[in-house]
């Protein structure tokens, strides 16, 4: 493509927790670029499920929790504190006592010093150090911290007994205490905890916060209870049906369900389907945006999930953005097994409500050059020949470009994808001017 690339002031993004973390992180280096990531809370795995299990009617905060590492940079000691806060993770065995321990050692920077920490601190040595790795959190950010800490060791402190908080993200706990602060709003402990990280990026949940389980049925009739399931290591059969549930599939109720024919528990999971609103604030950035991206991810949990909510394949249709692009992920995952390129923008397509692209929900495909990854597996998901031949599929523009980041394979390089987004966007503009 040589035409010239149209300068961007807007970009909202579908995304996951680190798909697009490298694009993201891109596109917050080009001055004057508002940066909206569409993102859902259906995480339901290990320490984040045993949180939304304590907090009845929570969201998973992990992808929100870690898309708020997108601007921080380790080389800057107050926001390697911030990544400090949002990465710790606490040891095995840590009681009530024991984090609360910690908080006064975040909220007394340098009082503690001279032994050791109440658990492993990321980039600290073991055994006696002078202070902690959270001493150089800016005071505001400290008083935020720790107020959103202490109210849920406070919960805690209460009910002590509901959860395990080994392996738990200390930033998915700052999470949860802005949620009981802000009276179990989720979206307003997200916004919350965006200020508090100084996250430059709207970070917005899909749907007006309303709790919901993910579940999922593959050809072959096998049952994946929870999104933990679904982006679990599973046979190569692909996932059919994708259900947002008002409950979680408890361990007895799974037996249950695992007894009955595929049909029968396609219709039992329709009839508890969660009811759901999207979130104004995701609608008004998606039409409102001069480009918008289906990321890369996990598509059965991160991304196809987001596009069921009501509203948002209207305000797609509605939106202004020169260009609609489907980024192909730079690698396989478990979920997407036997499934080709195409077949994952028809997913897309579908989920939206528009199998045939007559709405124009996506006008562009934008596909990784096929490589071999080191482990001799493809490093993108295949893509027929023809397609690339005619470079179109559903009436998008197929664009193949190098786009892999060479240190880490698998891995979406920001450089270039940003720079073939910004060419697509340049190309399209001018093709609407004629």
């Amino acid at each position: 493509m040589s035409t010239r690339p149209r300068p961007l002031s807007s970009v909202t993004m579908f995304s996951g927790g680190r798909g697009g973390a490298s694009i993201a992180r891109r596109l917050l280096d080009i001055p004057g670029l508002d940066l909206s990531l569409v993102i859902n809370g259906y995480d339901n795995g290990m320490s984040t499920g045993a949180l939304r299990r304590y907090l009845p009617g929570m969201l998973g905060p992990s992808d929100f929790r870690k898309n708020c590492l997108l601007h921080l940079d380790r080389g800057d000691p107050r926001q390697a504190a911030l990544m400090s806060v949002l990465e710790h993770r606490l040891p095995a065995g840590t009681t009530p006592e024991r984090l609360e321990g910690l908080i006064d050692e975040i909220a007394s920077p340098g009082r503690h010093a001279g032994r050791p920490p109440s658990g492993p601190v990321p980039g600290m040595p073991s055994g006696p150090v002078p202070g902690t790795a959270f001493d150089a959190l800016r005071p505001q950010a400290r008083e935020e911290i720790t107020r959103d800490l202490r109210l849920f060791a406070r919960r805690l402190g209460a009910e002590p007994y509901g959860i395990d908080l080994g392996d738990c993200a200390l930033g998915n706990l700052v999470f949860a205490g802005a949620y009981l602060r802000t009276g179990e709003d989720f979206n307003a402990a997200v916004r919350s905890c965006a200020r508090t990280f100084g996250s430059p990026v709207r970070l917005l949940n899909v749907t007006g916060g309303e709790n919901a389980f993910l579940a999922a049925l593959k050809r072959n009739g096998r049952l994946l209870a929870d999104e933990a399931d679904i982006v679990a290591p599973q046979d190569d059969e692909p996932i059919t049906d994708l259900f947002l549930l008002r409950w979680p599939i408890g361990p007895h109720y799974r037996v249950d369900l695992e007894a009955l024919p595929a049909a029968r528990v396609r219709e039992v999971l329709a009839r508890h389907r969660a009811d759901l609103t999207p979130n104004p604030e995701a609608l008004d950035a998606i039409r409102d945006t001069d480009l918008l991206v289906y990321g890369p991810g996990t598509p059965h949990s991160s991304l196809l999930p987001s596009y069921l909510t009501p509203g948002v394949a209207d305000a797609i249709a509605a939106s202004r953005a020169v260009a609609k692009v489907f980024v192909v992920n730079a690698r396989d995952d478990h979920d997407i097994q036997g499934l080709t390129a195409t077949d994952l923008v028809d997913l897309t397509l579908s989920y939206l409500g528009d199998p045939r692209n007559e709405r124009r929900t996506v006008t562009h495909v934008l596909c990784p050059r096929p490589a071999t990854a080191p482990d001799g597996l493809p490093s993108v998901p295949p893509v027929p020949r023809s397609v690339i031949d005619c470079g179109e599929w559903a009436g998008a523009r197929w664009v193949t470009a190098d786009l892999e980041d060479p240190g880490r394979p698998g891995v979406h390089g920001g450089r270039s994808t940003v720079d073939a987004l910004t060419a697509i966007c340049g190309e399209a503009a001018l093709a609407g001017a004629e």
